[in-house]
Order: structure tokens, then sequence, then C-alpha cells
């Protein structure tokens, strides 16, 4: 592979220096538009690293307004029940950089948040954060860094939000894809009745 492992011929490729508004977007902490996008988003991607960089990302969703906005500079996300590997949350103990992405339904900008992360266990603040009378156990909290919005044009290219080019029976099923490749000891029966509409109930 012919590799580019020189930033300025990296920048010569992407066709020189980012536009100054790509620029002068970034800020280290909320705008009131930064709050009423959280408000309104219900789902965000988490990406974290070890301390050797091995990168991993993880989705976090839940009613609108899931995160709670502390100030200005700090944001909280609850830690709900999930398959209980943590490795975001091991990541955040050994490195507590971390970059988010959240999404509206329907819109194809994207609010990004970048910054230091920390995992606490506060009652106070774990009881905000109940859904269906369900505290989570524990949450992370993010001193925001660097904070920005970004353009459609992802989304565009992917016409993700276009109902039209959805296929989600395009590959092989949740049931099928856990049979053979993490539970093959349950037939596929058992999985497509344990992913079926049952599964919905034990969110929480």
């Amino acid at each position: 592979m012919d590799e580019i492992t020189d930033e300025d011929e990296l920048r010569s490729l992407l066709g020189g220096a980012p536009v100054p508004a790509a620029l002068r977007k970034e800020r280290d902490r909320l705008h009131a538009l930064d709050r009423e996008w959280l408000a309104a988003s219900p789902f965000c991607l988490v990406a974290t690293a070890d301390a050797d960089g091995r990168c991993d990302v993880s989705p976090k969703g839940d009613p609108p307004g899931f995160v709670l906005v502390l100030d200005d500079r700090t944001i909280a996300l609850p830690e709900r029940p999930g398959n209980r590997r943590g490795d975001g949350l091991r990541n955040i103990l050994r490195n507590p950089h971390v970059g988010l992405i959240f999404l509206l339904p329907g819109r194809g900008d994207t609010l990004r948040i970048n910054g230091r992360a920390r995992i606490v266990r506060d009652p106070d603040l774990l009881d905000r954060m109940a859904v269906r009378d369900r505290i989570p156990v524990l949450a992370t909290v993010v001193e925001v860094e660097e904070v920005f919005h970004h353009c459609a044009k992802a989304f565009l290219r992917s016409e993700l939000w276009d109902v039209g080019t959805w296929r989600p029976d395009a590959v092989t099923s949740r049931a099928r894809i856990a049979h053979q490749l993490e539970r093959p000891e349950n037939s596929v029966a058992e999985l497509e009745r344990y992913y079926g509409p049952a599964y919905a109930c034990r969110l929480y």
C-alpha cells in the first residue's frame, strides 16, 4: 500500500489547511445551542482508548435528554445494564480521554464533544438519571475540552436516514449471528425468542 506518513503530504492531499470556519467552530464549553441538542438527543457514540492506544467505541442510548448537563463544562452519562464487558469503562480507568458524537434521528449534522472522563457513583446524581424507576449503578462524567457541530456530508453520502435505503434483512439476523459466533449451545429458535419482542422489556 502507498502509505501516507507525513503530515504535510496528508495536508496537501486533503486540499490544504482547514477553512477558517472549521477552526472557529471549536469551543471549550457548552453553548445554549449545545444544551438544546443534548436535551433532544437519544443516542451517542463514546470513543475511548486504553493506555496503549487500543480503541473502543460504545453506543449509548436512552430517552431524549438522558445526558445531564451539570454546567457549561461538564456532562454526565448513565451506564445502563449491558453485557458487563465494560470495555470503555475499563479504558477510562487507564486513560481518561474520550470522544463523543451525539445524534438526532433524521438529522445529518452531529454534536461532537471531546474531554476527560471519570466514573462516579454519587447517589444524588444517579437518582436524576432514573428511567422506568431504574437507577443506573454508575455514571460517566465528562469534563468538556472541545465541543463543535459537525456537518451532514457523511449522513448524506450514506443516505442513512433515507428509509428507502433501509434493508435490515440484508445480513444475517442477530439470532443467527449469536448462534454462529457467540452462543452455539443455544438453538436459533431459542435465540430468536431471546432477541424477539420481549428483548425490549429487559432494557433496564
